[in-house]
């Protein structure tokens, strides 16, 4: 098992029920009103270990693995259907058999589509979202019209290609090694200076559970799912935006655009940080969303 070494008192892993399936979960602190926080694609618990003990003074936190992430159980995709509605079902079942109350949200890249499913598909169970780097799926079919003609063209290629099981299994050997999973981690850190052997090591050790590789399988493989903008017209609570205006993946100039909402009450630019600017600079992002959480209770 890895330990990750926080603050002050380790969270203890807890193995929920859903749909047959062990899902895991942290539970930390006993302060104020609930806060869940949902990680992205191949990410998992760890990925929130330097935050939970900064929000933790300010709320009860939970910490979820999604399915087919982390320590949960990742059932062949044969049997389920991995996507943004499965995750958003999850986190509302959670929210209901678990915490038992609404609950703010906060959630990194893919965790973020997720979070804003969840809060469309039950608008009273969720009472404001924190949103950090939101995944923009610039892959998705809904986007092809906007993409160069090359990549228009070799769409079905590319298809073609991922549906290929045998291919996607090889395509994951190589990069579910500790070596390609830091490297990917510098890319989405610039600082670099957070990559400690812990994360590499819990991403990694996730990546070796029996039926890792189907997941990812399944995720390369969706093309037409829920994004952000369809999303973001439905939701009734508020909506903040955290950006790292260095993330390599999602431009912050395409996420600036979906401030435009009418639930967006705030866009929050990063300076010098990427994809996961709150586990790269903690001590930055940390005071930034207690200040959230403070004035989303002082709204509500």
């Amino acid at each position: 098992m890895v330990v990750v070494v926080l603050a002050a008192h380790d969270p203890i892993d807890r193995f929920w029920d859903w749909q047959g399936q062990s899902i895991r979960y942290w539970q930390f602190g006993d302060r104020g009103a609930p806060v869940l926080l949902v990680h992205g694609f191949g990410a998992c618990c760890e990925h929130w270990r330097q935050n939970i003990e900064a929000i933790a003074q300010q709320a009860t936190v939970y910490v979820i693995d999604l399915l087919g992430f982390g320590q949960s159980a990742k059932p062949d995709p044969t049997t389920v259907r991995y996507g943004i509605e499965l995750w958003a079902q999850q986190i509302e079942a959670f929210r209901q058999a678990v915490i038992g109350q609404p609950v703010r949200l906060i959630a990194n890249s893919i965790g973020c589509v997720v979070a804003l499913q969840a809060a469309v598909n039950q608008p009273e169970g969720y009472t404001g979202l924190l949103l950090i780097d939101c995944a923009l799926r610039q892959i998705d079919d809904k986007k092809l019209a906007q993409q160069p003609l090359g990549r228009r063209l070799g769409r079905p290629l590319l298809k073609a290609a991922v549906r290929q099981r045998g291919l996607a299994d090889w395509l994951y050997r190589q990069l579910a090694k500790p070596s390609i999973i830091e490297r990917i981690l510098k890319l989405a850190y610039p600082s670099s200076d957070r990559i400690d052997p812990e994360l590499v090591e819990a991403l990694y050790a996730a990546t070796q559970a029996p039926g890792a590789s189907g997941v990812f399988w399944a995720f390369i493989n969706l093309f037409d799912d829920p994004l952000a903008e369809q999303l973001l017209p439905h939701v009734q609570a508020p909506v903040t935006f955290f950006w790292g205006d260095r993330d390599p993946w999602e431009p912050i100039a395409l996420g600036r655009q979906l401030a435009d909402f009418p639930c967006v009450k705030a866009f929050v630019p990063l300076a010098g940080l990427g994809h996961c600017p709150h586990d790269e600079a903690p001590e930055q992002v940390n005071p930034q969303i207690v200040e959230w959480l403070t004035s989303s209770l002082d709204a509500g």
